[in-house]
């Protein structure tokens, strides 16, 4: 009897992704951002002993744009989620899940010990961590 090979979640998260400021605006973090494939925002710590937050493309679209706020006029810190649950990079994409599952999350960002290395989302897990190799 084979078992299936334990993918980690370094192996399928996004290695590239956006850190704002808190202050900035909401127009401000859009017109900076680079990697729009993310859907979101990684909120950096403003000191050592911060938490990273996390804004989501949906919290602007229902925060900012269905309220009808100018995005100029609202800064990150007021619609980021904050604390933000961090996943480790050598965790198993099936106890990621379970965890996204059991909190209600569809993305968080990657740390390895104290580095932020990526973000990861169900489409990541899913995608790259389920689909069978072509060959």
């Amino acid at each position: 009897m084979s078992e299936n090979p334990i993918v980690r979640v370094r192996d399928v998260m996004k290695r590239e992704f956006d850190v704002v400021e808190g202050l900035a605006t909401v127009a401000d973090a859009l017109r900076d951002m680079q990697q729009v494939d993310n859907k979101c925002m990684i909120v950096n710590k403003r000191h050592p002993d911060d938490e990273y937050g996390i804004v989501l493309l949906g919290d602007i679209a229902r925060q900012v744009l269905a309220c009808d706020r100018a995005p100029d006029r609202v800064n990150v810190y007021e619609i980021m989620s904050k604390p933000v649950v961090t996943v480790h990079a050598g965790m198993d994409i099936r106890y990621c899940a379970r965890l996204f599952e059991k909190f209600g999350l569809t993305r968080a960002p990657v740390v390895e010990g104290e580095d932020l290395v990526g973000v990861v989302s169900y489409t990541d897990m899913v995608l790259k961590g389920m689909r069978p190799a072509a060959g």
